[in-house]
């Protein structure tokens, strides 16, 4: 991230946006937690393949209680979401973060004991999906079943609640706004309040672009309406 001073000598108006408003203002506004912001932040910077800022942000993470192991299950997760390409530009980027701050494979996920699986709400999902497009691209429908919902989302270095605020995030960010619904209600459901999605969205206007963010605001006011 270039400094304020070199910001200064481009865009004064832009410097002082970002001193006052942006660090002074936006990440310390009490609806959403430094640690969830930076999570936000990151997923958003992977999913639009923004790495200039990358570094200063995952050291920001870091700083915040965003542990070693939960930055490399985003990063991981993301693959996912925003393709493999935006994901493998993030290690590059973050594995000299993590060897300048000597942060060791010993810090980093593992095979582990997957989390336990809600089997009928599974069902019902892959179900829908399988109606829907098995006929389609039943390859798509096969493995979002058998390695998203049945293994990616399973792993436990990464809370469910932590998981769907990176997915939420990085849809928004991306302008993928057809399937903001059902990832928001998830992320509801495994524990992220109202309350913190609106935060969310607030700071992903001024990581992703106000136009983004008005794009999923009809999706998430529905969200929220229904969940009344």
């Amino acid at each position: 991230m270039p400094t304020l001073n070199e910001i200064r000598m481009v865009a004064p108006a832009l410097e002082k946006y970002t001193q006052d408003r942006l660090l002074g203002e936006v990440w310390k506004r009490p609806g959403l937690a430094p640690r969830d912001r930076s999570i936000v932040t990151l997923a958003a910077l992977i999913a639009r393949n923004q790495m200039t800022d990358m570094p200063y942000y995952v050291n920001v993470a870091l700083d915040n209680g965003v542990t070693p192991r939960e930055i490399s299950e985003l990063i991981t997760h993301l693959a996912f979401y925003s393709g493999w390409p935006n994901a493998m530009s993030a290690v590059s980027v973050t594995k000299d973060v993590f060897a300048a701050r000597k942060i060791g494979n010993d810090q980093l996920p593992s095979a582990s004991q997957p989390l336990p699986l809600d089997e009928a709400a599974e069902a019902q999902r892959a179900s829908r999906v399988g109606e829907q497009f098995g006929k389609v691209a039943p390859g798509v429908v096969q493995y979002t079943t058998d390695l998203l919902f049945r293994d990616l989302w399973l792993r436990p270095d990464l809370a469910p609640r932590d998981r769907s605020l990176v997915t939420v995030s990085a849809l928004i960010a991306s302008g993928q706004v057809a399937q903001i619904p059902y990832h928001l209600h998830r992320a509801m459901d495994n524990g992220l309040t109202q309350t913190q999605a609106a935060e969310a969205l607030t700071h992903l206007a001024f990581y992703a672009g106000w136009p983004n963010v008005f794009s999923a605001l009809p999706v998430a006011k529905d969200v929220f309406e229904k969940r009344r």
